[in-house]
């Protein structure tokens, strides 16, 4: 046994050293950097901690940010889960297109689908063509530079991400539960209230965590859709490095940032776990 657990490890280095290399060490690195006082780097203090924490202008932006994360991430479950359970449901040549389909606007670049979507929000858009169109409003509606843009486009461009986890749950689930519940006079409601709700919610967890992410870090969407008069977390350290030349205060704008972001993360885990816990006890 200890040498079977030996090999195991062995075999686990490659993985473990590249994980250091790439990931703990530019971490270390970030945050040493955070630890200088000054942009000129010369002497160590909490300083740009002190002054991230302690202005209402940074932590509205890191509150916005953070919200909007959520905003996205509610919208693309709204969304993802009715489409993930009619994929699951559909007959085998049909699902493989379906999922195709989920699956096509991630072989193409971000940036591209978000110049995509500058055109189609713009005032003269096809959205706004056609809401005119149908009479539901009198003029265009402003939707670039807007929270409502960014939160459609980061839906729009997320989606994928919470549709495939859904969908491995499904897949998983065993449909003589449904027959089951049928033959013992349930409807189908309730079937899906009683058994296919709580049995997808490892899914539904796994589906908001990447899409809160990447959400929240989507620099290129919220930089282009929202504009200059919208600033969240990532083109905030971006000013602050390339603009400002202040690369100690990017830092720990990040390193601030990333604590926040993984707080959410382990939040959504433990409401998960807590859910997954009550169905089975």
């Amino acid at each position: 046994m200890p040498a079977r657990s030996d090999g195991e490890w062995r075999l686990a280095l490659p993985v473990a050293a590249f994980f250091a290399l790439f990931f703990v060490a530019p971490l270390g690195v970030l945050f040493v950097v955070s630890l200088f006082a000054e942009p000129t780097m010369q002497t160590l203090a909490l300083r740009q901690y002190a002054r991230f924490l302690g202005d209402r202008l940074h932590l509205g932006i890191l509150a916005d940010t953070l919200v909007l994360g959520v905003k996205a991430t509610l919208v693309c479950l709204l969304l993802g889960y009715p489409l993930a359970w009619v994929i699951a449901r559909a007959r085998p040549r049909v699902q493989s297109l379906l999922v195709f389909a989920v699956i096509l606007p991630l072989l193409t670049s971000v940036v591209v689908r978000t110049f995509a979507w500058i055109v189609i929000l713009g005032r003269q858009g096809i959205l706004n063509k056609t809401l005119l169109a149908v009479g539901l409003v009198d003029e265009p509606v402003r939707l670039l530079f807007t929270e409502l843009g960014v939160v459609i486009v980061l839906a729009q461009v997320q989606l994928p991400l919470m549709v495939l986890p859904l969908l491995t749950t499904f897949g998983r689930i065993d449909p003589n539960l449904a027959d089951a519940s049928a033959a013992l006079g349930a409807g189908q409601w309730r079937t899906f209230a009683r058994i296919i709700a709580p049995l997808s919610l490892p899914g539904v967890a796994a589906g908001c965590v990447l899409v809160y992410a990447a959400c929240v870090t989507a620099f290129v969407t919220q930089t282009l859709i929202g504009g200059a008069r919208l600033i969240y977390v990532p083109l905030f350290m971006y000013q602050q490095a390339t603009g400002a030349n202040d690369w100690p205060f990017a830092a720990a704008i990040a390193i601030v940032f990333m604590f926040a972001v993984l707080f959410v993360v382990v939040l959504i885990n433990t409401v998960g776990r807590s859910r997954r816990a009550l169905v089975h006890g």
